[in-house]
């Protein structure tokens, strides 16, 4: 993929070079090590060198119900590695890989603790989960490591350390726009549905916002638990609210199907609700395992397999040449993927020296070009401002898909 930041990083006078700076930072972070629970930090800090293997900590979901997550962020990194090699400014990388298991706040920061102590990686990365990304910030700030969020989409995540930076999307991003979206499509009544955590209460609130401010009125409001919901009472309770619409916001994978398969046989479709959602719900992954019920749903988000550009044809061939066509990726791989290319851009820019505030400074009001279409890590929160695409579920030669038809263009992730 073509990178549009230069490789040189420019040497500020009053500063130094990046190798001064660095060693200034080491300094700086060493003298107040005393107040740190991360006990080794300081040992790991003071032997860092610059041509040392940087070491990536992943910490994805591998196991359980959300473990697609896991799997899609996994194949997105190595995808990267695969296409450009396993080094990069004189570099060589190396990844390490932690299962957090789901929703589990408490894994992921005993892990992130471990990878920063133990394993003395140079970045943190991964995250699906809100409340896991939120748990492993203080850790990232202590230690300043570089977290790279490839998905956790609740508002702020990356206010919660200055050494975030995020590569995903936010709730409010792609809720808003299908609030304005759909009051100005024929939706005067809305309903909405959302997993009972950050996110869903995000996309909630998002959509109810701009729904309500072109003119729509929200007609009930439902949230379901994140783990093992049953949706069967919820479902009744939105048909008998007789709404113009529903509004859905589920994880990816078994939550998703298993909503999507009850509106169509409890009878919602037929009685003429028409399904909006964010494109977790029909999600590139899992949609071949929805079935035809997903048909004509209508969808905002910032990625689909469907992508009509050069970048995502040249994407979704490597995916396919790497793990076979009957494994699609998702936008989560997309969101993988571009972490590693905006960590690739900054390394160069920084020619290699990876210490936490060099490389995240270097990472914003980053442009990188995406399979999604070019996207920009905003200078002050470090988060991405993107294209939010309006989709329906088609099916084309025999294979559903999220088609996109109409588009939001640089929406910021705090739109909301």
């Amino acid at each position: 993929m073509s990178d549009p930041v230069s490789n040189a990083f420019p040497v500020d006078p009053q500063r130094g070079t990046p190798a001064d700076m660095a060693a200034r930072s080491r300094r700086r972070v060493l003298a107040g090590l005393g107040a740190l629970p991360l006990t080794g930090l300081a040992s790991r800090l003071a032997q860092a060198a610059p041509d040392e293997p940087l070491r990536i900590g992943l910490i994805v979901t591998l196991s359980g119900p959300f473990a697609e997550f896991g799997h899609q962020m996994e194949n997105g990194v190595r995808l990267w590695l695969r296409q450009r090699g396993d080094s990069v400014a004189g570099r060589r990388v190396e990844l390490l890989l932690k299962d957090d298991t789901g929703p589990a706040p408490d894994v992921a920061k005993r892990l992130a603790i471990e990878l920063a102590t133990r394993d003395k990686v140079h970045v943190l990365a991964g995250f699906a989960f809100t409340p896991n990304a939120v748990a492993a910030a203080p850790v990232a700030t202590q230690a300043k490591l570089p977290m790279l969020v490839m998905n956790a989409a609740s508002a702020g995540v990356t206010q919660k350390s200055p050494y975030i930076a995020r590569t995903s999307f936010t709730l409010p991003q792609v809720s808003a726009p299908m609030g304005q979206w759909a009051a100005k499509n024929g939706v005067k009544r809305a309903a909405t549905l959302v997993s009972d955590y950050a996110p869903g209460i995000d996309a909630e609130t998002a959509f109810r916002k701009a729904f309500e401010a072109a003119g729509g009125q929200l007609a009930d409001a439902v949230r379901v638990p994140l783990k093992n919901p049953e949706f069967a009472p919820f479902l009744q309770k939105l048909k008998d609210a007789k709404p113009d619409a529903v509004f859905v916001f589920l994880p990816s994978g078994e939550p998703a199907i298993a909503f999507m398969k009850g509106f169509d046989e409890r009878g919602l479709k037929a009685a003429g609700i028409r399904l909006l959602a964010t494109g977790d719900v029909t999600d590139d992954a899992s949609i071949d395992a929805i079935g035809d019920a997903a048909l004509g749903t209508i969808t905002t988000h910032h990625w689909s397999m469907a992508h009509d550009s050069p970048l995502n044809r040249a994407y979704v061939k490597l995916w396919t040449d790497a793990y076979g066509a009957k494994t699609r990726p998702n936008q989560v791989s997309v969101a993988s993927w571009d972490a590693m290319n905006a960590l690739w851009a900054a390394l160069e820019r920084t020619r290699g020296v990876a210490d936490g505030d060099t490389l995240i400074g270097a990472m914003k009001g980053l442009r990188i070009d995406s399979p999604r279409g070019p996207v920009t890590l905003d200078a002050a929160t470090r988060d991405i401002t993107q294209t939010v695409y309006v989709r329906r579920v088609e099916k084309r030669d025999g294979r559903l898909f999220n088609v996109e038809f109409d588009r939001f263009a640089d929406v910021r992730a705090d739109v909301a």
